[in-house]
Order: C-alpha cells, then structure tokens, then sequence
C-alpha cells in the first residue's frame, strides 16, 4: 500500500489456466502412473457421477466431483498414503509444452527494458486451476509463479474438541479444503484485481473504487484452451483485459476448438502452445505486454499532468511574448 493510494497499479498480470494450456498432459497424470491406477477408468467413472449421485436427489459439480473421487481412492486404499506432500513430490513429473518454463522469465524481462524504467513495472504470472494446488506448487514451473489459485486437500481435520493452537496432524488426505470449477475462478480473478492476495486487510467484497485496485483488468491477459474457460475469458475481457486461447500445436481438432472462441468473440487471439522464442504465441505476448506497459506510462504522465498547475505568468511578460511575436510575423 502506498500513500498515495492503495496501490501503485504497476503490475502487468499474466493468468494461466494449467491443463492442456501449459502442460500437454491432465496434471493428475503422474498421480495414476505412481499408484499403477488407469487413467482411462478413473476419469470414466468420474464421468458418471453426477448421474449416479442424481438417483439419490444430490447434485454435484461436474468439474470437481474428480476430487470426491480421489478421496474415495485413497479410502479404498487405492492411493494409500497419499498427502499433501505426496502430490507436491508427484509435480515434478509434470511435462510442459516447447519454451517453458523459460517463456514465463521472458516476459517478465520486458517491462525491465530501458523505455519502461521509469514506471518501475512488473510483471507477474499466476495459475489458475481447477487442478490440485499442491501438484502445480511441486511442478518446474512454482518458482516462476506469483500465486496459485487451485483446489487443496485437507490431511486430518478438526475434531471437536482438538486443540487448534498448534497444527494440524500430517496424514493421509481425507477432507476437500478448497475447491475450483470453471465458474468460480472468476472469484480468482476479482482477487487478483483487488490486491486480495498481497494484502490481507482486503477481502474479495470489499468496494474498491477500479482506479484503487492493485492489477486493473485492463492490465491483465488470461490464457486458456478450451470452451470450459468461457466465464474467465468474459470477464477479464468485459473489464478491458485480453483473452488469448491456446490450442495443441498439430492438432486440427484443438486448432478449431480456439478458432471457435475466436470466430464468436469469445477471445481476442489464439495461437499453439508452443512458448518458444520467435514463435507466434511469443511474438504476440511481446507485443502485447509492451502496448500494456506503454500505455500504462502514458495514462501516468497524463495523469501527473493534470494534477500539476502550471506557474502563473505576470500580464507584463505575456504582453511582450506577443510583440515578439507580432514583430516576427512582419519581418
């Protein structure tokens, strides 16, 4: 927080989906090679399930049911001793698409360059996921990243009567903690926008007028692949921020997938995930965090000028600016 407001509303925000965006592969992979589970069989049976649980009148979400799955799996001792700090271990075998996790260090190099200097800007990445946190907070690319919004697991939870002055037991995961589904990673984006995440006096309702707000949409690009990620493309794009739709290099399927999204309006570019130098997805990200940053320091100059009052001058001077100029005209 600054003085002169909130915040200084110098950050560039790049937010990624995971899956099929920056990882070819569902982040859940290495969970069910580890535990020799098929994949294949697990994910049909997630597919089922919201008509299974409808026979009994329950209504569950389409997109996180896979984590109620997962839990009954390790009841069945399918994934036994599976933890928190299981999943964040199983992250390091998560594979990425050509040019990460460089591509993320790149972009972050822009706003370093000299014409940006005295905005003093940054620019930062995060993810968010309807995925496990912890897998994404074990992966190559953590490190890279400035915050991850994503679903979590609780070990052992509270019983009624535990001590909660000290921490919780290690364990097994039994309990979802936080969950994500395609709708609710709006909630995500808002807090982004707000400064909930650098600023724990600040919560996701609170009124904050848009010029207090640390990232301003308008300052933000969210990069998804698929027509899942609609609600967040919406809404950063209603706010003046950029939507850009991945889709998988050589796949004609996945290519008209985004072109779908582009051809409805739904984004504003779409390119292969393929994050290498000189590619297409690289060139436009370049060009589009320097328009970003450029017109980031022009709204501050304007800004600073219309805030300074210019000196006033004496009548005397002004009359003999204009004989100067009188006389120049004749000659």
């Amino acid at each position: 927080m600054t003085d002169k407001g909130l915040f200084l509303q110098n950050v560039i925000a790049v937010i990624w989906d995971f899956d099929r965006t920056l990882s070819p592969q569902y982040m859940q992979k290495p969970l069910f090679e580890a535990y020799d589970v098929d994949e294949n069989t697990f994910w049909e049976q997630v597919g089922r399930l919201p008509a299974y649980y409808r026979q009994a009148g329950i209504h569950v979400q389409r997109d996180t049911c896979y984590l109620g799955h997962i839990l009954s799996y390790v009841r069945a001792g399918r994934f036994k001793g599976l933890t928190n700090a299981r999943l964040r271990d199983l992250g390091k075998n998560i594979t990425f698409y050509r040019g990460l996790p460089f591509f993320l260090d790149r972009l972050k190099t822009i706003v370093k360059e000299p014409e940006y200097a005295e905005g003093d800007l940054r620019l930062e990445h995060y993810v968010v996921s309807t995925g496990l946190a912890e897998i994404i907070r074990g992966s190559e690319i953590a490190e890279k990243l400035d915050g991850v919004w994503a679903s979590e697991f609780i070990e052992t939870p509270a019983e009624p009567d535990t001590d909660l002055s000290g921490a919780p037991a290690h364990g097994e995961i039994s309990q979802i903690a936080t969950l994500l589904d395609n709708t609710t990673k709006t909630r995500a984006l808002f807090e982004i926008n707000k400064g909930v995440n650098k600023e724990s006096s600040i919560t996701v309702n609170d009124a904050i007028p848009e010029e207090e707000r640390r990232v301003p949409f308008k300052n933000m690009i969210y990069v998804a692949d698929g027509p899942s990620d609609i609600p967040s493309f919406s809404v950063v794009r209603k706010h003046g921020g950029l939507a850009f739709a991945v889709y998988k290099p050589r796949s004609q399927r996945h290519y008209e997938q985004a072109l779908m999204l582009q051809e409805t309006d739904r984004v504003d570019m779409i390119g292969p995930a393929d994050y290498r130098e000189g590619a297409s997805t690289d060139m436009w990200f370049q060009s589009q965090i320097r328009r970003i940053a450029s017109r980031m320091l022009d709204e501050r100059r304007r800004a600073l000028e219309s805030k300074v009052r210019k000196e006033p001058v004496h009548l005397a001077e002004i009359q003999r600016q204009k004989k100067v100029k009188e006389k120049q005209a004749e000659e």
